[in-house]
């Protein structure tokens, strides 16, 4: 901390900043940022055109959204929040639920975020490993729960190892998390689902869980990334919670307009999702027949265990004019992005795969 002119928490000067996907030039394509290749969807251009009061405040609740949304699953808008980014309400839950002396359970490898947004709060984060498949271990997780526990996070679809939870594995999970404990379900990527076993929030929801928030977003599936919206529903006095701790105003009017625009065209969505979640699919057994052990992969993305060679791997796709997402150490995470670029992806794999070592996890057995 010797160089920072005034006086920072210490575990604050000590974290890395968040970091994003690498950005793609001109002569490149972007794959590291789970982004949806698609334009907006029809008619939200013009919403968001024609909400150029820029010299008013919006609305700070989003009330037409969360009315929108509050149909969709059946509750009262007080038990829907929106927010700039799920990301944002992650923190805010964090904020409200946890301190010092508190502790925050999540898998990991998962979101990039959540380290940080336990040590923001001044909790500690309590890192279970997932399993050899990158799947959550949720008897682990259940296992570390402690006295001082206050907030645990399940990511599914598992970003970025790609598997998602069951829904049995998530019932008896809960069976064993008093009730009392903040559970946050994060689907950012619940749109990509094609298992049918998979957890479901709205089936969470119905089952009556006070104790469980579900996340989602606009920023994956619908396309509205550079927009920052996305939404949670629960209980609404654990959402008051979250409101409390978030930063006012922070919901433009072109987001909510974008937002309430592409769900009158849903059914666009969905056939865009299909084809993705088929080129997903594709693009996993290509990978395979190259080589790679490659995980379930139930969201938009891929993931590539290459261990302590993600960097010089990641390299070799750069070179090729493909910009991934390299995890130091762990994997890599490649974005289903244009049709065009899935040759491309796979020549690439094949290419490195056989610099792994015999017996490496990231090599599928022969």
């Amino acid at each position: 901390m010797s160089d920072i002119p005034v006086r920072i928490r210490p575990e604050i000067a000590a974290l890395p900043a968040y970091k994003q996907g690498k950005q793609a030039g001109s002569d490149a394509v972007k794959l590291s940022s789970n982004e949806n290749p698609f334009d907006p969807l029809p008619g939200v251009v013009a919403a968001v055109a024609n909400a150029a009061a820029f010299n008013r405040y919006p609305d700070a609740s989003a009330g037409r959204l969360r009315a929108r949304l509050a149909e969709r699953f059946g509750v009262e808008p007080d038990a829907v929040h929106v927010a700039a980014g799920s990301v944002s309400i992650l923190q805010q839950l964090a904020l409200a639920s946890s301190g010092p002396g508190d502790e925050v359970i999540f898998a990991w490898r998962s979101f990039e975020a959540y380290p940080g947004l336990a040590a923001v709060a001044g909790a500690t984060a309590i890192m279970v490993p997932v399993t050899a498949t990158g799947a959550h271990d949720l008897e682990a997780m259940a296992d570390a729960i402690t006295d001082r526990t206050r907030l645990i996070i399940v990511c599914t679809p598992n970003n970025p190892t790609g598997p998602a939870v069951t829904q049995v594995e998530f019932d008896a999970f809960l069976a064993r998390v008093p009730d009392d404990l903040l559970v946050i379900l994060d689907e950012a990527y619940v749109e990509f689902v094609t298992d049918p076993e998979a957890v479901n929030g709205e089936t969470v929801l119905a089952a009556g869980h006070p104790n469980v928030v579900v996340l989602r977003t606009f920023s994956k599936a619908w396309g509205l990334a550079g927009l920052r919206i996305g939404y949670a529903v629960g209980n609404p006095r654990v959402l008051d919670a979250a409101r409390s701790t978030g930063i006012p105003l922070s919901v433009t009017a072109q987001a909510e307009e974008a937002a309430l625009a592409s769900l009158e065209v849903e059914n666009d969505l969905r056939a865009r999702v299909s084809e993705l979640a088929d080129r997903r699919d594709h693009l996993v057994d290509e990978l395979r027949d190259a080589g790679w052990a490659i995980p379930d992969a139930q969201g938009n993305f891929v993931w590539l265990p290459a261990g302590e060679q993600s960097l010089e791997f990641a390299a070799a796709f750069e070179a090729a004019g493909l910009i991934v997402r390299p995890f130091a150490g762990d994997g890599i995470r490649i974005s289903v992005g244009e049709a065009d670029a899935v040759d491309k992806v796979v020549g690439i794999a094949a290419s490195v795969v056989q610099n792994l070592p015999e017996g490496h996890e990231g090599r599928a057995l022969a």
